[in-house]
């Protein structure tokens, strides 16, 4: 999917939310640390970045059976130097953690994905350093070696960091001893993640947002797991449903992720009704924002270009200021495109919604740009074309046939 095109459309219908992208990498990478079979269900195999980490684990020696929904994986002969020659993800971090902790050494290939700012991988090196590993770069890998078998201790992270506290909880499962983490990022997705650990053996508690507590142990079993429904793609289909002045159903809604967005889109015009396990949402009229992302519960990074679409249909200035990661605003250059006015005023991004949006050709940045690109096409005159559009199928699992389930034009 390179390019896209789309027509104005009003989102009408009913839509289920594929398993989480966010989760479902992680347990991927956790699948590692057993020797046994990991039965994986609500599994977003169509993903992009999903595809290339299926790759990566078969690469390695892991044997993945893709069905519909589901991924079964059992392992072979493990290759503790992963060799690639294609696109990277992110998530090749925690593959070298989970290598380095059960087998005492890892190579993967740098971290890619979307280049959000100055995302680098300093707190995943100190972690293992921290844990008695030595850490290295070649030749376009990371590479770590533990002689003597990862240690547990106390892990401070200056910030709260998703991936660099997944990190910690993958290496402290089967380290020696028991670990801490400080400061850790609570969020869905981790709670996943030390879920199908436990029931993989592990001991993990968690005290909020003040620590994570593992105790290692020498071996984790096998397990059939259900991934966490996608919460950024409930949060894309119940904002497209306002700004098309649409009427969606989004089943399997996870209400309990999302309880701080709600509150935000509530109070500036969303019109939603809570179904038996799933949210209505019936248009509404799209009201100014003013938001500042932050750590789970609150409005998270990814979802602040979802927040700049609805603000550019509401008449008056939205307010968005994202601390975590401030250069994050590029993709509003190409809303401009379609006839959104704003200004960048220090971390601020100022939108002057109101202004009718008029179909352009425009590009998808990253992911989360690419999706809220789709929706700015969906209430522009015109036709709308995004370049660089597989970015968005790095996240959203069939997402032409969903938005054709969903009565658009594309």
């Amino acid at each position: 999917m390179n390019t896209l095109k789309i027509h104005k459309s009003r989102l009408e219908g009913q839509v289920r939310l594929s398993g989480a992208k966010n989760s479902a990498l992680r347990l991927l990478a956790a699948s590692l640390l057993t020797e046994d079979t990991v039965e994986l269900y609500n599994c977003p195999n169509g993903l992009l970045d999903m595809q290339v980490h299926i790759k990566m684990l078969n690469k390695i020696g892991k044997f993945c059976t893709e069905g519909e929904r589901c991924l079964r994986i059992t392992e072979n002969h493990i290759n503790t130097e992963l060799l690639w020659d294609e696109r990277s993800i992110r998530n090749s971090l925690l593959i070298l953690g989970a290598l380095t902790t059960r087998f005492g050494s890892g190579k993967v290939p740098l971290p890619g994905g979307c280049k959000l700012g100055e995302r680098k991988y300093d707190l995943h090196v100190m972690i293992l350093e921290q844990m008695g590993a030595k850490v290295w770069e070649e030749d376009g890998y990371l590479c770590a070696k533990s002689n003597r078998g990862l240690k547990g201790g106390n892990i401070h992270l200056s910030m709260r960091s998703t991936g660099a506290t997944e990190n910690a909880i993958l290496c402290a499962t089967l380290a020696e001893g028991t670990t801490t983490v400080w400061n850790p990022h609570i969020r869905p997705e981790i709670i996943d993640l030390t879920t199908m650990l436990n029931k993989m053996g592990a001991k993990i508690k968690v005290f909020g947002q003040k620590c994570i507590v593992i105790e290692g142990v020498k071996k984790l079993n096998g397990v059939k797991h259900y991934v966490i429904p996608d919460n950024m793609e409930a949060l894309t289909w119940a904002i497209g449903a306002v700004v098309t002045n649409g009427d969606v159903e989004i089943l399997d809604f996870p209400f309990e992720h999302l309880e701080v967005p709600l509150v935000h889109l509530r109070e500036s015009g969303m019109q939603f009704y809570r179904g038996e396990n799933s949210l209505i949402v019936r248009g509404g009229e799209a009201y100014p924002i003013d938001i500042s992302t932050g750590p789970y519960p609150g409005i998270n990074s990814d979802m602040q270009p979802l927040f700049a679409m609805f603000g550019a249909v509401s008449k008056g200035e939205s307010r968005i200021i994202d601390l975590r990661f401030p250069g994050r605003y590029g993709y509003a250059k190409e809303l401009a495109k379609m006839g959104m006015n704003f200004q960048i005023d220090g971390d601020f991004l100022k939108i002057h919604g109101g202004n009718l949006l008029k179909g352009a050709t425009v590009t998808a940045l990253d992911l989360r740009a690419g999706i809220a690109l789709v929706l700015a096409g969906l209430t522009a005159e015109g036709e709308t074309t995004i370049e660089n559009a597989w970015q968005i199928g790095r996240g959203y699992e069939n997402l032409h046939g969903k938005l054709k389930g969903l009565s658009v034009n594309i």
